[in-house]
């Protein structure tokens, strides 16, 4: 008895779809490795889940890398070309604005000045300008913070200095009047 056909769509049912996906990745790798064994062929597949697990299989007479670069020479296709086109670009891009950079962090050292035309020199100038005044201001702040610290020292100082003072007057009053009396009672 022979199986049914099966209408090709999406299984709605995500339990069924799983089940299925499972048992159709494992039969599509069995037949790569059957056709690679039987007829002495390279065969790589690499099957993405919908949940994004990947599988993989290749011949163990080759790698994937290997495949790739046949299928990219005797298809005339570019698989990596345009990628690394893209990524050349961005560092000759971002090399560019390094050296830019480096450029005008000379200009800011006041180095290499001699090359510049008078109108470049005016934002050099504003970024020094800019660049002090945050110096000053980071400056005075730092400065009212140790002066800010010191006042409260030099309060706590007078404050501990009263307490002292009090507590000597307190320790002088009741010993005073000890001594007294002690000496008070000896003379009698």
């Amino acid at each position: 008895m022979g199986r049914g056909k099966i209408e090709i769509k999406r299984i709605e049912n995500s339990t069924n779809r799983q089940v299925t996906f499972s048992k159709r990745r494992n039969g599509i790798i069995k037949k790569a490795r059957e056709i690679s064994v039987l007829c002495e062929s390279s065969v790589a597949i690499v099957i993405f889940s919908s949940s994004g697990k990947m599988s993989e299989y290749c011949s163990p007479n080759t790698t994937l890398p290997k495949i790739l670069e046949k299928y990219q020479n005797d298809s005339g296709h570019k698989i990596w070309e345009e990628k690394h086109e893209r990524l050349s670009a961005e560092i000759d891009l971002i090399k560019k604005e390094n050296d830019n950079m480096q450029i005008e962090l000379r200009h800011l050292n006041g180095e290499d000045l001699n090359s510049l035309q008078p109108k470049d020199l005016i934002p050099i100038e504003d970024a020094l300008q800019n660049g002090h005044v945050k110096v000053r201001e980071k400056q005075m702040e730092i400065w009212r913070h140790h002066k800010k610290n010191e006042k409260e020292l030099e309060d706590e100082h007078k404050e501990l200095t009263y307490l002292l003072h009090h507590q000597h007057l307190a320790m002088t009053g009741k010993f005073g009047g000890l001594e007294l009396g002690y000496h008070q009672a000896r003379g009698k």
